[in-house]
């Protein structure tokens, strides 16, 4: 349905910019014209105006419906972890700000003292 509704948009895109480009400026338009022919100046303004008009409602039409289908396909979601349990964290991992009753300090001095070597040293000799 969305992928019909954008090749339809385009296509109306696409006819919007070529009646534009033909309407007649003040600066007599695309060079396109001369006297008489299929459409007098007024009557041609008149057909190329209201066609530009409906184009432009198909326009907004479709865009709303793309905007509406598009945000159908969103689901709401919660900035707040309500009724979720917290993610457990890795044993080396650093423990959550607000947990633990310690603060970034007191997690500085747990991993600043020194471990006791895991293998014992040789005797040094003065």
């Amino acid at each position: 349905m969305q992928t019909v509704i954008i090749v339809i948009h385009l296509m109306i895109v696409v006819a919007m910019i070529g009646l534009v480009l033909l309407q007649r400026s003040e600066g007599g338009g695309l060079g396109i014209g001369g006297g008489g022919g299929f459409l007098t100046s007024r009557g041609q303004a008149n057909v190329l105006t209201r066609t530009t008009a409906f184009l432009a409602a198909g326009f907004f039409l479709t865009s709303l419906i793309l905007s509406i289908l598009a945000g159908m396909e969103r689901k709401p979601k919660s900035i707040l972890n309500t009724g979720a349990p917290p993610a457990p964290t890795a044993p080396g991992a650093p423990a959550p700000l607000g947990g633990g009753g310690g603060g970034v300090l007191d997690q500085l001095r747990q991993t600043e003292q020194p471990s006791a070597p895991s293998t014992p040293s040789a005797p040094r000799s003065q």
